[in-house]
């Protein structure tokens, strides 16, 4: 499991989209695939077409890049949408996805905002989402749409 000492969350930089690019299409290559979804070339440019690094961070894991994630207010202006949150293979199953989420959906319920995302249909990350409390809203054959509503802050946090 990794503690809290070991990774960080960095401001995104325009120099980050290739390397996210290229960690977008190792990531989801297994789902795609399976989907019948998976191309090379749009596998990469769907993440080079939507990069904000206003609105991205980095995730470095003892000062090494681990993973990215990405977090912009929705299309309604009262909400945010999370999305292109991946991983390093060699980071992933070992606690660092829940604890960034867990820290992202903190300052979101602090706010009182509802998240949104999108989850490829099979996905095992599905479960992580489900674990912290986003639950089904919609989906079609590729995606499942998730949403998360903003949960009350403890007394004395």
């Amino acid at each position: 499991m990794y503690g809290e000492t070991n990774w960080a969350l960095r401001p995104g930089r325009p120099e980050d989209v290739e390397p996210m690019a290229e960690l977008r299409a190792e990531v989801m290559r297994e789902d795609l695939v399976r989907l019948g979804r998976y191309d090379e070339h749009r596998v990469r440019q769907r993440l080079r077409d939507g990069f904000s690094p206003a609105h991205t961070s980095v995730i470095e894991l003892d000062g090494a890049l681990a993973g990215c994630v990405t977090v912009r207010p929705d299309e309604n202006g009262d909400g945010l949408y999370l999305e292109h949150f991946y991983l390093a293979p060699g980071t992933q199953g070992r606690g660092l996805g829940t604890a960034v989420l867990r820290e992202l959906l903190d300052r979101a319920d602090a706010d009182g905002v509802t998240v949104r995302l999108v989850v490829l249909q099979g996905s095992a990350a599905r479960r992580l989402y489900e674990r912290e409390g986003f639950r089904f809203e919609s989906e079609d054959p590729v995606d499942v749409l998730m949403v998360r509503t903003p949960r009350p802050r403890a007394a004395g946090r």
